[in-house]
């Protein structure tokens, strides 16, 4: 016997017929005419090739074969119902999984922090991962299953094969330390290109300010060029260096440094943050509370900051 001749939908009526042993209470149960369940009972004798249930009285009493059969097709069609056709589920506060996130140094700073405060009263077990890629390898780490979601300014995953949600649209803020004082609190294009700019590009990722003077034709002094926002809160104090950065890093230097914020003499680039997450994982029933929690914890009003 081969199994791919066979209607797995005929061991749900012999599972059917070894409980009730009569034609028509099986097909009520299965929601089946009586002729319906007469014919699959006559493909299942040509299968087994064996009567299977016979008539005596008023009852269809199982032959030894079905008798042996019985046991076997009931796990079969248990498994088949509890383990492969039941719902997938995820409970919270239950969960051991854990998952991995891209995001920029920038990211674990303004995201991370009320996640983390949710999970721990809602998913005590629940553990992240955050990490960077290169532009040009996120949508693989998302593909392969190597990351599971990736928050923050990601325009290469605007494509097919990605999902996509919005969390909030933020700006840019030029900082300087607050006590430098040659520097101007309000600059014109020249004083701005002119100054001594340190830039930061994560794992060389180009920022939107950085296309949109490029497109402009200006170019800037740049003295320092860096990897991580978070160098800033080392480097500013005591300098005479300007950072043109996302609105949400000169949020997080203020509480810890002093700097002065500097009118740009430009209208600056809206940045759009976004969650970002491969197609496979659409459905999954954690990837969804997770993007759930994301998105509740970090979407904010339009023109809103971050917390101080």
């Amino acid at each position: 016997m081969d199994i791919r001749n066979v209607d797995l939908n005929l061991l749900v009526v012999f599972d059917a017929m070894t409980l009730h042993r009569h034609v028509g209470r099986a097909g009520e149960m299965l929601g089946l005419s009586q002729p319906a369940t007469s014919a699959a009972l006559a493909r299942l004798r040509v299968i087994f090739d064996d009567a299977l249930f016979v008539r005596a009285g008023t009852q269809m009493r199982p032959t030894p074969r079905a008798l042996e059969l019985g046991p076997v097709v009931h796990r079969v069609v248990e498994t088949i119902n509890l383990e492969i056709l039941r719902q997938a589920s995820f409970e919270p506060v239950r969960a051991e999984r854990s998952f991995t996130i891209l995001t920029p140094d920038i990211g674990e700073v303004a995201f991370l922090p009320g996640v983390l405060r949710r999970l721990r009263q809602e998913a005590p077990h629940v553990r992240l991962q955050a990490t960077a890629r290169t532009r040009f390898a996120a949508a693989e780490a998302l593909e392969s299953g190597e990351a599971d979601l990736a928050v923050g300014f990601f325009p290469d995953l605007q494509k097919a094969g990605f999902f996509q949600q919005a969390l909030f649209k933020t700006s840019y803020a030029c900082v300087t330390c607050a006590h430098a004082g040659p520097v101007a609190e309000r600059m014109t294009q020249r004083q701005y290109l002119a100054a001594r700019h340190v830039v930061v590009k994560p794992d060389g990722r180009e920022h939107l300010l950085d296309r949109y003077l490029d497109d402009k034709g200006w170019q800037r002094l740049v003295t320092l060029e860096l990897s991580h926002f978070m160098s800033l809160l080392a480097l500013l104090p005591g300098s005479d260096l300007v950072a043109t950065v996302p609105e949400d890093i000169a949020t997080v230097l203020e509480r810890h440094i002093e700097i002065r914020r500097i009118a740009l003499p430009f209208a600056v680039p809206v940045i759009e943050v976004k969650q970002f997450w491969h197609r496979r994982m659409q459905n999954d029933p954690g990837h969804r509370w997770l993007r759930g929690l994301f998105h509740e914890v970090n979407r904010r009003e339009a023109n809103a900051r971050m917390p101080l």
